[in-house]
């Protein structure tokens, strides 16, 4: 599966992911990209995305421990997501993001 990723810097990388997999683990180990000190955990917010409008409808709803780290960002938009709690889907393939501002 293909992800399009707009990394802190403003440049456009490719990342590969396998369904089944959190977008995080796809995209973490590009330059500029999430830092995921938590792992997965949803505990930090360190993997904050802001997900393309038109990807937004295809993605599991925002659970409650979501929202509470994502109020907790100074620069949560409409669009942000933490990418460790988003599944890897068929339906995903060509996914577009930009990596979140460091907080």
């Amino acid at each position: 599966m293909r992800i399009i990723v707009t990394d802190r810097e403003g440049s456009v990388q490719e990342a590969e992911g396998e369904p089944g997999l959190k977008l995080m683990e796809a995209i973490r180990d590009l330059d500029d990209s999430v830092d995921a000190i938590c792992g997965g955990l949803c505990s930090c917010a360190t993997c904050h995305v802001y997900v393309d409008g038109e990807w937004l409808g295809r993605l599991p709803a925002i659970e409650d421990d979501e929202e509470e780290l994502l109020d907790s960002l100074e620069n949560r938009q409409s669009n942000s997501r933490l990418s460790c709690q988003i599944e890897l889907t068929p339906e995903l393939d060509g996914i577009t993001l930009t990596v979140g501002p460091e907080e």
